[in-house]
């Protein structure tokens, strides 16, 4: 097969070149891709992005969350993971068997000494740990088939990045993660480095470099550029494609207990109610239509629970334990 390069390790652009070559590539014979993310969440195409991502760890790591256009589950990606993609002529959906996809990539690792094998439907997986998860979406004769290779995951991130907020259970989760999932360098070959793994895959993907680079023009890859900053990048997509939810957290404070419960439509806050024993010095509801039609992303919540605060509508409950009733989940439910 042909090989495409991808631009680089940013999870936006990659997310959106996958779907541009979808949509538009057109190859005639199956090319595929290997490719990195730098720490990203990928959220599958029909998932509610609030209830799958850690929003405190995810702000403050520089964690990008990305939505793709296939199904499937949340997924972390870090530098220590290999994620490839196959794009392939399907003459009908109603042909597509996951096993056919899987196997070349199952072939490939055992050409480098890793004995890995197929499990279930879209799994491979060594000693009886998965160490890679795939996807499909089928487009007008084109079936993309995605996947990650986990060579040296940072579990604890993985753990962190996704809906595990409350740090009692992060070591519990993470051993958890350990027990179902391995990372391919502890099964390769000793020494082998993971650019020489990724080198040692596109010689055998190509069949020993004989069939090269698909390459793409300009004017391709400046329309893969554009939608990624169309869409791709863009908190509407990425967060607002979410299913409506709505959000039920509780804490307490110095300043009190406090209940919050809000509904949220496409990503943006379309009720919400406050109880508990706090003090507050004013009725909390004449701010409320500030907190209405915003979307539910913290920097926005930040600044109008800021430029409120002199209300002390919360008594002594401070802007910052606020945001985490906002953002430390307790409870994410979607509705319908």
């Amino acid at each position: 097969m042909q090989y495409i390069k991808y631009f680089n390790q940013d999870a936006y652009t990659n997310i959106a070149m996958d779907a541009w070559l979808l949509k538009n590539l057109k190859p005639e014979k199956p090319v595929f891709s290997l490719w990195q993310n730098k720490r990203a969440v990928i959220i599958g195409e029909n998932q509610n992005t609030f209830a799958e991502v850690n929003s405190d760890y995810i702000d403050s790591h520089d964690v990008q969350v990305v939505r793709r256009v296939s199904g499937g589950g949340a997924v972390y990606h870090d530098l220590g993971n290999i994620c490839f993609t196959f794009f392939v002529p399907v003459a009908s959906s109603a042909t597509v068997d996951f096993h056919q996809f899987v196997q070349p990539m199952a072939d490939a690792l055992k050409s480098v000494g890793i004995n890995v094998e197929i499990s279930g439907r879209n799994d491979l997986e060594i000693d009886g740990k998965k160490v890679s998860g795939n996807a499909q979406r089928y487009a007008g004769g084109y079936l993309m088939h995605h996947g990650t290779l986990l060579w040296d995951i940072d579990v604890d991130a993985m753990v962190r990045s996704l809906n595990v907020a409350d740090e009692k259970f992060i070591s519990k989760a993470a051993k958890s993660v350990r027990a179902r999932v391995g990372n391919i360098k502890d099964y390769a070959p000793e020494n082998l480095t993971i650019d020489e793994f990724i080198n040692k895959l596109m010689y055998y993907l190509t069949d020993e470099g004989r069939d090269g680079e698909f390459e793409l023009t300009h004017e391709q890859k400046a329309d893969i550029l554009k939608l990624r900053d169309e869409k791709f990048s863009q908190w509407a997509w990425n967060y607002g494609k979410s299913p409506n939810f709505m959000y039920n957290n509780h804490a307490k404070y110095n300043g009190g207990s406090i209940n919050v419960q809000i509904d949220v439509d496409n990503g943006f806050i379309t009720d919400i109610n406050f109880t508990g024993d706090f003090l507050g010095v004013r009725d909390w509801r004449e701010m409320k239509s500030d907190l209405i039609g915003i979307p539910f992303k913290r920097e926005v919540i930040t600044r109008v629970l800021e430029d409120n605060k002199d209300g002390q509508y919360f008594g002594s409950i401070t802007t910052s334990e606020l945001l985490e009733t906002f953002f430390q989940k307790d409870e994410v439910k979607t509705n319908g």
